[in-house]
């Protein structure tokens, strides 16, 4: 006799496909993002991101001070050189709320690729374009200001600059970072083939003419490049999962080992369609404004300094390889 307690209804909590798929798109949106970021983090050397609660002041520093006169005669007194390091307020870290939505008739005209993959991933180069796109901004208010003839000596010159600044602040420079226009650099090479990488919506070449990272985009305006210590970048973000939100009912998906940025799907069924979330905090930035150069190069530039410089010539072998782009992003 059939047992009449059984019930062909499926069991409660029951992961079904679409689950599946749900949750492995938000882990790839998550994962996706983090690593972007691991492989620049790789490339530039910098430190973990420092996690901050939502709302924290950020400062960028600047030394003050000024160097005795060390002529001093045998037995007097010699004098102190006295430096400080103070904050200048940046701006606050806060988690900002993104989202993007799609209908059912765009998947259905489309396809699930165009109308919801690639969006998704337009989404995420987006979010990535929002911190670097800041970063250059930032790096652009930098206080060490100059003028130099061509690209080459404001390059070498903005090499030696923030090097010096930062051995006057007994600081140790671990590489510098230089940031020039997409066209100034090739109007310098000329026919001359390069190669160069990309990450985390950066696009840079290694060991370009002394400086071990030079990064190459539009954001930086022609006739101007910035330098600044590889160690001087530092990076900041508030946690999705540490910030109270789940009390709220709000559940983010993170990566789990830095947790830059959370992301949670959810359809709205009074428009039938799908909604992506984003929430992130995430500023990358540099901790001492003054020893960000920023050098406008100007032909009818009469900078002493570097009035009596000969230019080093580099050739096409030792600064230009192959054309070839390796996209790590």
């Amino acid at each position: 006799m059939a047992d009449t307690n059984i019930t062909t209804a499926a069991h409660e909590n029951l992961i079904k496909s679409a689950d599946i798929q749900v949750t492995a798109r938000k882990i790839d949106f998550v994962t996706q993002f983090a690593r972007n970021w691991e492989a620049l983090q790789e490339v530039m050397g910098i430190t973990r991101p420092i996690e901050k609660p939502n709302g924290t002041e950020l400062t960028s520093k600047y030394a003050e001070g000024e160097l005795q006169d060390g002529k001093v005669g045998e037995g007097e007194f010699i004098p102190r050189s006295h430096f400080t390091v103070k904050e200048k307020p940046y701006a606050k870290i806060t988690v900002e709320k993104y989202a993007k939505e799609v209908s059912i008739e765009a998947v259905a005209e489309h396809g699930e690729e165009a109308a919801i993959n690639m969006t998704d991933e337009e989404f995420l180069v987006e979010l990535q374009e929002n911190v670097t796109g800041r970063f250059y901004d930032y790096l652009k208010t930098g206080t060490m200001t100059f003028e130099e003839k061509t690209f080459q000596m404001a390059f070498a010159m903005a090499l030696g600059k923030v090097k010096d600044k930062f051995k006057k602040m007994h600081r140790n420079v671990t590489g510098i970072a230089v940031f020039v226009n997409t066209l100034d650099l090739y109007a310098y090479l000329g026919s001359s083939e390069i190669t160069m990488q990309t990450a985390f919506g950066f696009t840079y070449l290694k060991n370009f003419l002394g400086a071990e990272l030079t990064f190459v985009s539009s954001e930086i305006p022609r006739g101007q490049m910035i330098a600044t210590p590889i160690n001087n970048i530092v990076s900041y973000y508030v946690n999705p999962q540490n910030s109270g939100f789940a009390k709220l009912g709000l559940h983010y998906t993170t990566d789990g080992v830095t947790n830059l940025i959370g992301f949670a799907v959810a359809g709205d069924y009074d428009r039938a369609t799908g909604v992506s979330y984003a929430l992130m905090g995430f500023t990358l930035f540099a901790e001492y404004i003054d020893a960000i150069a920023v050098v406008t190069i100007n032909p009818n530039s009469t900078n002493p300094e570097s009035e009596n410089v000969t230019p080093v010539t580099v050739s096409a072998k030792s600064a230009k390889s192959t054309a070839k782009e390796s996209n790590l992003s």
